[in-house]
């Protein structure tokens, strides 16, 4: 690997559209719902216990999280959605926030990839297909990787990921069974985030 991702760092949480970094390196974003299990990922993918923040409380922050990864490639933890006791206030921030990362972000052009968490118990929300509809529109590549593979058995997994591979939103795009607790799927996700962020 072309980076030595033990010199990882919290850029910054940006709360503003205008707090984005414009640092040119290759930006890697992950979306999903509050409670996908984003933060778990992140970590599991840097070898860390707690650099991303695991929330007790799934929706509580409201930022955009810049993972510094070797000086070389931002890890970008959008933050999460589709939180049913989000207040009315939180809602429209975390809309105007992501609107403005994808929109005021002045580095979009370095935004290499999208990994679309998607629960694999749970299949495609009804957010979950609003996100995978946006990043259709706006033509932006994305990936998805099916989260929380360990708390299926072999019957259900294997079923799970053909429906979500099947789905009319996703077919055609890799789908990565992914375990933060057993770390599956982190050597593929690696090596597809490096291909697309060209190293």
């Amino acid at each position: 690997m072309a980076l030595n991702i033990q010199n990882t760092s919290l850029k910054i949480s940006a709360g503003l559209p205008k707090q984005i970094p414009s640092d040119p390196q290759p930006q890697v974003a992950f979306s999903g719902r509050s409670n996908v299990g984003k933060s778990s990922l992140i970590n599991t993918l840097l070898g860390r216990k707690s650099l991303a923040r695991v929330s007790s409380s799934p929706g509580k922050t409201i930022t955009i999280n810049f993972y510094d990864v070797d000086k070389k490639l931002f890890l970008v933890d959008l933050p999460g959605y589709g939180f049913a006791k989000r207040n009315p206030e939180d809602k429209k921030k975390w809309s105007s926030l992501t609107d403005g990362y994808f929109t005021s972000n002045k580095n979009i052009d370095r935004l290499t990839l999208v990994v679309q968490l998607i629960d694999s118990r749970v299949g495609p929300t009804k957010d979950d297909e609003m996100m995978l509809e946006y990043l259709s529109a706006a033509e932006l590549p994305f990936i998805v990787v099916a989260t929380k593979v360990d708390k299926l058995n072999a019957t259900e997994r294997k079923k799970n990921l053909e429906a979500i591979g099947a789905h009319p939103l996703i077919e055609g795009n890799k789908v990565i069974p992914f375990s933060s607790l057993k770390g599956d799927g982190k050597e593929e996700l690696w090596k597809t985030i490096l291909t697309y962020a060209k190293f």
